[in-house]
């Protein structure tokens, strides 16, 4: 295909599928997933009707957040294989159809990093030019932090350097500290490592934390939040970081000029694409705004709104999708019901709802009809629940430091089950870095195999009705005036209106046509009733059909 040939505007629409490496498949029979397991499964995402793969961190690392602490951004941790795993890795998705994203960690490093190591060692300009290459202070006169600035992880986000007798910046683990951005050779150093990435055939990336890149150069305290103000989306309610309006310690306006250098970069490839993460509870529309406007900023955004504890109803989806559209209508959103660091789907809304899985099925079909891409984690096409792990299987630092009043990021993060006649559901042959628990062995991939009720083929019938209809791929959004548990809204595009319906509730809804008249669509599974025209829907269900 020549380079006029390639669709540059693959990314809108588009339905990514995120692997967690650690814990999809082990090929070796060390327990933990590897690239040579990763590809001996990508026939799976493929078949589920995906179009691109987002793999988490794979960098050589000390793993103390698990690969979220790079210590050489063009290396393959020994743990995960070799470069050469990589490219194959890379080769065997395009022969599937499929674009490959990785996740680029450049907020911050592994204190292990060769960066980290030169720029602490002296302050000296002259003779260390890495000196300046993170963010350091001297303290104040009490010897106590520069500001009030408060890690992700707990506690101050300074910590002393014996070496240089200063601070360093360090938004999550005390072994991650923080670039420093406002250094013109730090970015000139990691857009060389992204241009390494997008040489061996690489196709995008998921920029972790993209709001945080930068700090205020005043090093001003953030002021307090009020507690109504507080939102679970950042940071556990018992940890004290939603305590602060972070207006200082991320968010700066100078993103955006390198996120233009960082644009510019991608558009030198054919089709390359990048969507940010904003983890930011107070300003993320506006944020995404921002970094998302005309053809200087990403190419999509990555938001928490259907990632929080927050019971999902019909108002809150229309609020959240309506919201988007207000502030971002030249913007493109990336929705995800799960991630690595949420509470799996299956289980964050089901405490009050009588049929979780026929939840779950109902609300992934809502966001794979919405305006916008698609992310599916690992597991969430198998409706596997959150696991309630013992503290002495605990991994995740972030889970121990805060334990019992949250239990971290483990709980979904345990490995893919795929095959129920096989140890550990077929993962490895050997324990796995977490447990694979028992109530997930009976959702493997062979026990959901054909079987048409079943989360999996839910899953594969909606992206294949996605697929067929481009007005769900690419479409505009435009919501209808509805009353209790029902959603409703049109996608337009290309001259052609589809009406979506989507029954949240657990009794029966209907929906008075007036002088639409929708042609039925089929194929997504879903059963819905027409008569004197209205649509009547049971609980959890969901209608499609065509306007003239």
């Amino acid at each position: 295909m020549s380079t006029s040939e390639v669709d540059r505007d693959w990314w809108r629409g588009a339905v990514i599928y995120q692997i967690y490496p650690r814990s999809f498949q082990d090929s070796n029979g060390d327990g933990v997933g590897d690239l040579r397991g990763m590809l001996t499964r990508l026939p799976h995402i493929a078949r589920l009707g995906a179009d691109a793969i987002w793999i988490s961190p794979f960098f050589k690392s000390p793993m103390k957040d698990y690969g979220y602490d790079v210590a050489d951004f063009t290396d393959v941790d020994p743990i995960f294989g070799t470069i050469e795993d990589f490219d194959a890795v890379v080769a065997e998705s395009h022969r599937l159809g499929l674009k490959v994203m990785i996740d680029l960690v450049i907020s911050h490093t592994s204190d292990e990093h060769p960066w980290f190591k030169e720029s602490r060692s002296s302050r000296n300009k002259e003779t260390n030019p890495r000196s300046d290459w993170y963010v350091w202070s001297d303290p104040k006169p009490d010897g106590t932090p520069p500001n009030n600035w408060l890690s992700i992880f707990g506690g101050s986000a300074w910590e002393w350097d014996s070496r240089r007798e200063q601070y360093y910046l360090h938004n999550f683990l005390v072994s991650q500290p923080d670039l420093n951005f406002h250094n013109p050779d730090v970015q000139d150093a990691l857009l060389t490592a992204t241009r390494f990435w997008l040489d061996r055939g690489v196709d995008g990336f998921r920029l972790d934390t993209i709001n945080f890149y930068f700090h205020s150069k005043g090093l001003e305290s953030n002021p307090p939040l009020a507690p109504e103000d507080r939102n679970d989306s950042a940071a556990p309610s018992v940890n004290p970081y939603n305590y602060q309006d972070h207006i200082f310690d991320k968010n700066q306006p100078e993103n955006l000029a390198f996120l233009a250098r960082f644009r510019a970069l991608l558009d030198e490839y054919p089709a390359a694409a990048a969507v940010g993460e904003v983890g930011d509870a107070q300003r993320s529309m506006e944020l995404v705004t921002q970094y998302t406007a005309g053809t200087t900023g990403v190419h999509m955004c990555y938001l928490f709104d259907f990632l929080s504890g927050e019971k999902l109803t019909s108002a809150r989806v229309r609020s959240i999708i309506e919201g988007f559209e207000a502030v971002g209508r030249d913007s493109w959103c990336c929705w995800a019901l799960s991630n690595h660091d949420t509470t799996r789907v299956a289980s964050r809304w089901a405490s009050d709802e009588p049929d979780p899985a026929a939840h779950a099925k109902l609300v992934a079909a809502m966001l794979m009809s919405s305006r916008g891409s698609y992310c599916i984690y690992q597991g969430e096409e198998l409706g596997l629940p959150e696991v309630d792990l013992a503290f002495e299987d605990l991994q995740d630092p972030y889970g121990i430091r805060f334990w019992p009043e949250f239990k971290g990021r483990d709980g979904c993060r345990t490995p893919v089950a795929w095959d129920s006649n096989l140890a550990n559901a077929g993962f490895s042959e050997a324990k796995p870095w977490l447990p694979v628990p028992a109530e997930h062995v009976g959702l493997s991939v062979n026990t959901q195999e054909g079987e048409g009720n079943s989360m999996m083929e839910h899953y594969r019938r909606m992206l294949k009705f996605r697929a067929t209809h481009p007005v769900l791929v690419k479409g505009s959004v435009e919501f209808v005036d509805t009353e209790g548990s029902l959603v409703a809204f049109k996608r337009s595009y290309g001259g052609e209106t589809v009406l979506c319906l989507f029954n949240l509730g657990v009794e029966d809804v209907s929906f008075p046509l007036g002088e639409l008249a929708p042609i039925e669509l089929k194929g997504h599974g879903y059963v819905g009733v027409t008569e004197q025209g209205k649509i009547k829907l049971g609980p959890y269900q969901a209608w499609f059909g065509q306007l003239a």
